[in-house]
């Protein structure tokens, strides 16, 4: 039976290993062997990477591709992608090149604006607490100085605080609701450490104030907490073209390709089930550009998701018209990123991928990134309502399902040839890879 452990932080990797294979592992002969083939061989290299996070053990590689040919705003890119799914790189750097000589991505920040809430109950008069509010705010704001002293140097800092009454969903249930600029920081530390001060601040004032003793109202701090969703840090990207320019798209008819791709989208509007994958689509591009800088893919998922149900129900992170004989397909989302900060400037492949992209602003990377969700989502479409997601999908798979049958060079070489003129399937590949065996 596997053994609990105290002190597991303080062991070596070797050794945190070795209890794993122990305890864990007892059939895995080459547990050892595999995790430590990950580890670098370059030692500080290795340190850096041990000290992101606890606990660490090995490192979990995932391949880094690059996307090609995106004009976005006149100006030509190339977008680093972390993923391991097939076909999503290869997607987005068709779509890419499909807009290049139709005048390319365009992409504009709506906002920039982030949010932190400071939660807490309050059983008391109402009127009391918002004039209380109304006196105290020019304090709060003076105990904040000296954290926002370096943000407001360059042109960040809190831009507002508001008392909020929630007691119309939960009892005493209130918020301070705070906005900030944090430029090109992602800005997380920076406001929660804003929001615990004000916690602080508040908290004390209350107590310090007679009024609320003589009432013998209440107020407890519950929590302080910035929010991943940010429908204030919104980027709109978009493309269009004439109808008449959508050619090559698998040999269909311009008109009917755009009328088919509408359709898809509006689907997607209205039916959560398409929606959520539609969504997913887009994260697969959206996604693998975040990894590759270094930013939090979590937060991100979260608040695009969020705002895809704002309006009540899961729908449409894309939308796509034709009017006057003009199509336009286009994406509205948050986006909270960093290009300072974090790992910005410890993981090397992380800095040598924001080169890559110019040394981009947090602004100017939120409008890459949305490029990146919107390309892969009209690759996505333009296959679905043309030839089939599993055409293009399978044979970009078909390496990976040849390494799962073990295939040497010789016979993926021969099955990539063969599979040029046949339907990639995982019994085609079994079958194809015992008779060449025969």
């Amino acid at each position: 039976m596997p053994q609990t452990i105290q002190g597991f932080s303080r062991l070596s990797k070797e050794e945190k290993i070795n209890w794993l294979v122990d305890n864990f592992l007892p059939d895995a002969t080459n547990a050892a062997a595999t995790l430590k083939q990950y580890w670098n061989s370059n030692n500080q290299l290795q340190q850096l990477h041990d000290e992101f996070i606890e606990n660490t053990i090995s490192n979990y590689y995932l391949p880094l591709g690059v996307a090609p040919n995106f004009v976005i705003n006149n100006k030509t890119f190339a977008i680093p992608m972390a993923i391991e799914e097939s076909s999503v790189v290869a997607a987005a750097s068709k779509a890419a090149k499909f807009w290049m000589s139709r005048g390319g991505f365009k992409a504009e920040i709506l906002g920039t604006q982030k949010i932190g809430q400071v939660h807490f109950t309050y059983t008391g008069e109402n009127l009391l607490l918002n004039e209380f509010f109304d006196d105290i705010e020019s304090i709060l704001l003076a105990d904040l100085k000296e954290l926002t002293a370096s943000m407001e140097s360059r042109g960040g800092g809190v831009t507002s605080i508001d008392l909020v009454n929630k007691t119309d969903y939960l009892e005493n249930y209130y918020q301070l609701y705070v906005t900030f600029e944090t430029l090109d920081a992602m800005g997380a530390n920076f406001i929660n450490s804003c929001l615990e001060q004000l916690a602080e601040s508040w908290q004390r004032e209350f107590n310090n104030h007679l009024a609320f003793t003589e009432s013998k109202a209440e107020m407890v701090v519950i929590m302080s907490i910035l929010s991943n969703y940010v429908p204030g840090c919104v980027v709109r990207a978009e493309v269009c073209c004439a109808v008449s320019e959508l050619t090559e798209a698998d040999g269909i008819d311009p008109e009917v390709f755009a009328s088919k791709f509408i359709q898809a989208v509006r689907i997607a509007e209205v039916e959560t089930y398409r929606a959520v994958t539609h969504n997913k689509g887009i994260m697969n591009g959206i996604d693998a550009v975040v990894l590759a800088t270094g930013n939090d893919f979590r937060a991100i998922e979260a608040g695009a998701h969020a705002y895809a149900a704002r309006n009540g129900s899961y729908s449409s992170l894309t939308h796509a018209t034709v009017e006057n004989g003009i199509f336009r397909f286009w994406i509205e989302i948050p986006l909270a990123l960093g290009t300072v900060g974090g790992l910005t400037k410890l993981h090397p492949l992380v800095k040598l991928n924001l080169e890559m992209l110019g040394n981009p602003s947090a602004p100017q990377l939120m409008e890459i990134i949305a490029v990146a969700g919107l390309a892969q989502n009209f690759g996505a479409i333009k296959s679905l309502t043309t030839t089939g997601i599993q055409k293009g999908h399978m044979k970009m798979h078909l390496m990976n399902m040849l390494n799962q049958v073990g295939a040497t060079n010789s016979e993926k070489a021969k099955a990539v040839n063969h599979f040029k003129t046949h339907k990639v399937t995982h019994s085609a590949v079994d079958l194809f890879i015992k008779n060449a065996r025969t």
